[in-house]
């Protein structure tokens, strides 16, 4: 059969999906993978979950869609109040959207219009890293440091400077600690504000955990204190990017909390829905809103389908089953023996230079020697291949190819849904184990 649908690749032939129960994806010929990535670590609840099914069932029959510009919606005012409970500190306020993308583009303009509302429009300029991810529509794509991704689309985007990543593994020295490696990358970001002057810098964006280009990378210890240092001392918003990494990923509900520190503006979207409605949102904080209040009295900004009634109802749901059954706890478990596992599985590896992350939000990175910590050549396209092995075992596995500077190295990102067991676990690094060994004979 042709398809009529422009896929993401277009010479590849994608099984068809027609249904799901618990961490399983079931094909139209009755295959069953198992779901490791969550997709792109989204469906924390796994598929089929009858109480989010439900929940949406009961908003489909009372109302479907109302649009924002006339009113609100007794969903979208919930999850408001539920996410708020329990956001940072400093965070007040919530703005809808409807994914990661969204989330990212809507802060951009936010963090802006923040400042002109301030009398501070000379603020121009918005600062990233090198190897981050925060989206694919224009201004996300401008701040995310993807150089293959910007790559073609570069003569189209905003300007945006960016700084190394905080990435021990790759870029911390011998004869450094990790804390004094943490300070050392952190204050690239003072260089650079100075650089561009030290009153024109509009925001820092980054992600606590970095995803999908570096694969689950934590911070070095001290690293975003003294981030929130720097952006505290010359009035520079602290954009961060939980899409990937947040509602309950890496183990706590914000992957920031474990870093001590709150954020001007924070986005957040996979998770926040777990894939039952495309669902984002904006968490921003007390001065920003009073900004808005005090200022031109709204947010210069909007979209259609924002604070959708069934994406809200869908998003209120799994957020109260996570908090219902504990599944942070179990995401804290399931992390540790993730975790075990893989470094019994690969920790002796000769083809496996890292093991990484937090909670169930982990990755391998593969490497031809360990000890040059040397990469395969991108030709051989090895992310691919296990990405196919695993496929045929029935595992879904995220592996992105790039990983050193959007062209070099290979790793393999798991985020598997927070419902998951220790068995569960067990046979994921047991199936990847397989689709690795078998890949790294067809390019030896």
């Amino acid at each position: 059969m042709t398809s009529r649908i422009l896929h993401r690749s277009i010479t590849h032939s994608y099984p068809v999906a027609v249904g799901g129960e618990g961490i399983r994806i079931i094909d139209s010929n009755g295959k069953q993978y198992i779901d490791a990535s969550g997709g792109a670590a989204v469906s924390c609840l796994g598929h089929g979950h009858p109480d989010i099914t439900r929940a949406m069932h009961e908003q489909a029959d009372k109302l479907a869609f109302a649009h924002t510009s006339f009113f609100t919606t007794e969903p979208a005012e919930r999850l408001a109040d539920e996410l708020i409970a329990h956001a940072p500190k400093g965070i007040s306020h919530v703005y809808y959207v409807s994914g990661g993308s969204e989330a990212i583009e809507a802060a951009l303009k936010m963090a802006r219009q923040y400042h002109v509302e301030r009398g501070e429009p000379q603020r121009k300029h918005f600062i990233a890293r090198r190897q981050s991810y925060h989206g694919n529509t224009v201004g996300a794509l401008s701040v995310g440091g993807n150089a293959w991704r910007r790559q073609q689309f570069a003569p189209m985007l905003i300007e945006a400077h960016h700084i190394a990543p905080c990435f021990e593994y790759r870029d911390r020295r011998p004869d450094e600690t990790p804390e004094a490696y943490g300070t050392r990358t952190a204050d690239e970001l003072e260089a650079k504000i100075l650089e561009l002057g030290k009153d024109s810098v509009i925001a820092f964006v980054a992600e606590p955990v970095v995803g999908a280009t570096l694969g689950a990378v934590t911070a070095a210890p001290g690293y975003f204190k003294r981030i929130r240092e720097i952006c505290d001392k010359y009035g520079v918003l602290l954009i961060l990017d939980e899409v990937m990494c947040g509602m309950g990923r890496t183990g706590t509900l914000h992957a920031v909390e474990q870093e001590g520190i709150s954020p001007d503006i924070m986005t957040i979207a996979k998770g926040l829905g777990g894939g039952y409605q495309p669902i984002g949102a904006i968490l921003l904080g007390q001065h920003i809103f009073d900004s808005f209040k005090n200022g031109s009295g709204f947010f210069q900004h909007g979209h259609t389908y924002l604070g959708h009634p069934m994406a809200c109802a869908a998003a209120l749901a799994v957020q109260e089953v996570i908090k219902r059954d504990k599944l942070l706890d179990n995401v804290q478990a399931m992390g540790a023996h993730l975790m075990d596992r893989l470094q019994d599985r690969f920790g002796n590896h000769r083809h496996v230079g890292d093991i990484r992350g937090r909670g169930l939000f982990q990755a391998i990175e593969l490497v031809q020697d360990r000890a040059s910590k040397a990469t395969f050549d991108p030709a051989k396209k090895l992310n691919a291949r296990i990405k196919q092995e695993a496929m045929a075992l029935g595992l879904m596995c995220y592996p992105m190819g790039g990983t050193i500077d959007g062209k070099h190295g290979d790793h393999v990102l798991l985020a598997p849904p927070f419902i998951c067991t220790k068995s569960d676990i067990d046979l994921i690094v047991e199936k990847l184990g397989e689709a690795v060994d078998i890949s790294l004979k067809s390019v030896a």
